[in-house]
């Protein structure tokens, strides 16, 4: 029997219960209908992540009865993924969850019940007036990348910033400046109280959202463009927070072998999709069964009953603890270190990667060596079983299709975070030396060996996407497999920038290290494999 996804054809459960699906328990109509009248919950980014762990949590709550109201998700980047992905499965899609033993869990997704662009001048931007306008909105929830949330272009404040800061809220076309403007649509409406929740990956996610949410509340109130009151009621805790969390899901693009698989079962309809601005979506979603959600407990307006399904709410401290804990040490930097040598040396998926010894113990020695050092110990979650669980569970895992080409996407936006954060501990701690650090100076100047475009056989290959590519490339431009050095001058202006690692690496004691390490590297064919295979042999781990 085949089955499409829309709402007609999900009317007969029983027919996806037959197929091997887990299927909504709730009444759609009924959520859908609480939405319209007193929504409860926006979401920003209407990508994998969010349909694999938030909202599939959410229709857990739906279905036990603990919330009554589904969720709206907004897009504001790349209006393609609502016209391609959400409208034609009527907001429903498939979350495909894939487990290290190989066994699969297919779950239809049905606790979206409104797409929505944020795009001023479409009906559907006057739709999230209204929603911002309702008091019974409790939380505005981001998935939006790290790149999301920064105003400036280089060095200098984005143009679409500028025009917004200049034109105010009934004019603003960039990301931030939409999502202030429907903000102050709340104020205007008697200023009931909200959370506003960053969920992705980056330190201090909250802070970085308020502070880019102010910049605009700030300027346009200066300007006479708001009232004056505006800025006082964002930056008013009691009103409007900025709580921090840490969200840990491996969710790589859509698959070819999962779609297939859904096929086989009957399911027709889902091909993946790369739209114009190069996202990668479909009516379905996989991704790994590890998923943490810890969020501080800062909800003014009401906290959602997430703690009921896994979630957890605690203080600041522990989800600063926990963040770092994740995103500067134990998975996140050893997911670039793997790219960076992963690309070059040819490997397609991140399983396979972890099958080679030279790359095993370049993130082995990265994350137990060099990042466990500076790891505060969150008490939620145990950093040493953590970081086992990554290394021998989720980055082996063969049914997982994540790509060393995925994770070096956007990563002028992740080095100071990944690898910066842990450099300036090093710095600060009197029982640390920044000599000791050897496989993360070594991944960084993996990352100019990787702008190269070469791979190590001296073959092209396709770099990821990054919005500070040309820039780099820029500084790299000449530079060709094979040649000798010195690179001083070359990678100087990068290495300095403190707006790229989140220190000057010569300051630090890098930089000089950081150019004989590429210089090592770009030597000629082969000279990946040989740099990697000497330092992981020279740096064996001390211990775990």
């Amino acid at each position: 029997m085949s089955m499409r996804l829309n709402s007609r054809e999900t009317e007969n459960l029983d027919a996806w219960r037959r197929a091997g699906f887990v299927v909504p328990g709730f009444d759609r109509e009924k959520a859908a209908a609480n939405a319209k009248t007193r929504p409860a919950w926006v979401h920003f980014g209407a990508g994998n992540i969010f349909r694999a762990f938030p909202a599939s949590r959410w229709q857990q709550l739906l279905d036990a009865g603990y919330e009554d109201t589904g969720i709206i998700v907004a897009e504001g980047f790349d209006y393609e993924i609502i016209d391609a992905v959400f409208k034609p499965c009527d907001n429903l899609s498939v979350s495909v969850t894939l487990k290290a033993g190989g066994d699969i869990k297919k779950t239809l997704v049905a606790s979206i019940v409104e797409a929505l662009k944020l795009e001023p001048g479409h009906p559907d931007f006057e739709r999230l007036r209204e929603v911002f306008r309702a008091p019974s909105l409790r939380m505005a929830s981001f998935t939006i990348t790290e790149k999301g949330y920064s105003l400036k272009q280089g060095d200098a404040l984005a143009r679409p910033v500028l025009a917004d800061f200049e034109q105010g809220p009934a004019k603003a076309q960039s990301y931030i400046g939409k999502v202030t403007a429907l903000l102050y649509e709340r104020f205007l409406a008697g200023g009931p109280p909200i959370a506003m929740v960053s969920l992705d990956n980056c330190s201090h996610n909250g802070d970085r959202l308020f502070e880019a949410v102010g910049a605009f509340a700030g300027k346009w109130a200066e300007k006479g463009l708001t009232d004056a009151g505006f800025p006082g009621y964002v930056g008013n805790p009691e009103l409007v927070s900025f709580p921090w969390s840490m969200i840990d899901k491996i969710t790589p693009r859509p698959d070819p072998e999962v779609q297939k698989m859904l096929a086989a079962a009957g399911l027709e309809g889902i091909e993946p999709v790369t739209t114009g601005k190069f996202t990668y979506v479909a009516p379905f979603v996989n991704a790994e069964e590890t998923e943490y959600l810890v969020i501080e407990d800062r909800f003014p307006n009401g906290r959602p009953a997430f703690d009921r399904v896994g979630v957890s709410f605690t203080d600041r401290a522990t989800v600063d603890k926990v963040e770092r804990m994740k995103v500067c040490t134990c998975l996140n930097p050893l997911h670039l270190s793997l790219a960076m040598f992963g690309c070059p040396l040819g490997f397609k998926k991140i399983s396979q990667a972890m099958q080679d010894p030279d790359l095993r113990r370049l993130v082995e020695i990265v994350g137990y060596d060099e990042g466990l050092p500076v790891v505060t110990d969150p008490g939620i979650i145990n950093p040493k079983a953590f970081l086992d669980e990554v290394l021998n569970v989720r980055f082996p895992n063969p049914f997982m299709p994540d790509t060393p080409q995925r994770i070096a996407c956007d990563l002028s936006q992740k080095l100071g975070i990944r690898f910066g954060e842990t450099i300036k501990t090093y710095q600060a701690r009197e029982d640390l030396r920044v000599d000791d650090l050897v496989l993360i100076p070594l991944s960084m100047a993996a990352w100019f060996r990787y702008l190269l475009g070469v791979d190590d056989d001296g073959k092209p290959f396709e770099v990821s996407p990054d919005p500070r590519r040309e820039e780099v490339e820029g500084h790299l431009k000449g530079i060709k497999l094979g040649d000798a050095g010195p690179f001083h001058e070359q990678l100087r202006p990068a290495l300095s920038d403190a707006s790229l690692f989140a220190v000057d690496l010569y300051q630090a004691g890098l930089g000089e290290r950081i150019e004989g390490y590429f210089a090592e590297l770009t030597a000629g064919a082969g000279a990946v494999r040989k740099t990697l295979h000497k330092y992981v042999t020279a740096n064996r781990r001390r211990g775990s």
